[in-house]
C-alpha cells in the first residue's frame, strides 16, 4: 500500500484534474467566443476611452445575477488567481481595478497558462507548516481560516469558472 498522500500533494492533484478540463476548452476556444452574449441579461468586459477592457461589476450582486461572457469569467478568473497568489506570496493584494483584462483570444489563454505557472510554483513550495498558517484571504475575519483552506479554495473557485467557460463555449458552438 503506498503512503498517504500529503496535503500539497492532494492540491496538486486537484489542481491538474482541474486544470486539464480547462486546457480541454482554452485549446478550443475562438476569439469571437469571448464576446459572445448568451442572454439580453449580460456582464461582459467593455472597452474603455483608453482602450483597456473594464468588467461590468457590482458591489453588490443583482437579483436577477447576470449571465457572464467568457470574457467576463476570464477576467475573474485573472482577478481573483493574482489576489490569491498576492496573498499566498505575501505581497500587497491587487485591487480589482488593478486587474485588467488582456483581450480576445490568444492575449487571455496566455494571461491564464501564466498564472497557471506561476500557481504551480506556490503549490510545489508549500510545507505543512506554510499551510497550517493563517490565511486572510477570501475569509479575513475568519481566525481559523488556513493557507490550506484558501488553496482549496482557489481550487473549486476555478473549477467552477471552468465548468461556466466549457458551457458557454459549448451554447455559442451549439447556437
Amino acid at each position: 500500500m503506498p503512503p498517504p498522500a500529503t496535503r500539497s500533494a492532494l492540491l496538486r492533484r486537484q489542481f491538474d484534474l482541474t486544470w486539464s478540463l480547462f486546457e480541454y476548452h482554452l485549446e478550443r476556444l475562438e476569439p469571437e467566443d469571448f464576446l459572445w452574449e448568451p442572454a439580453p441579461l449580460c456582464w461582459t468586459v467593455r472597452r474603455s476611452p483608453d482602450g483597456t477592457w473594464v468588467p461590468d461589476w457590482a458591489d453588490t450582486e443583482p437579483d436577477p445575477v447576470p449571465v457572464p461572457t467568457v470574457a467576463w469569467v476570464s477576467w475573474h478568473i485573472g482577478w481573483w488567481w493574482s489576489v490569491t497568489l498576492d496573498h499566498a506570496r505575501g505581497r500587497q493584494p491587487r485591487d480589482r481595478t488593478d486587474v485588467t483584462w488582456p483581450g480576445e483570444g490568444a492575449p487571455t489563454v496566455e494571461w491564464l497558462r501564466d498564472l497557471r505557472t506561476q500557481w504551480l510554483a506556490v503549490l510545489d513550495d508549500l510545507t505543512d507548516t506554510d499551510l497550517d498558517a493563517t490565511a486572510l484571504f477570501p475569509r479575513p475575519d475568519d481566525p481559523t481560516y488556513t493557507v490550506a483552506d484558501m488553496l482549496a479554495w482557489a481550487n473549486a473557485e476555478l473549477m467552477k469558472n471552468v465548468t461556466e467557460i466549457g458551457q458557454l463555449r459549448l451554447l455559442r458552438a451549439a447556437s
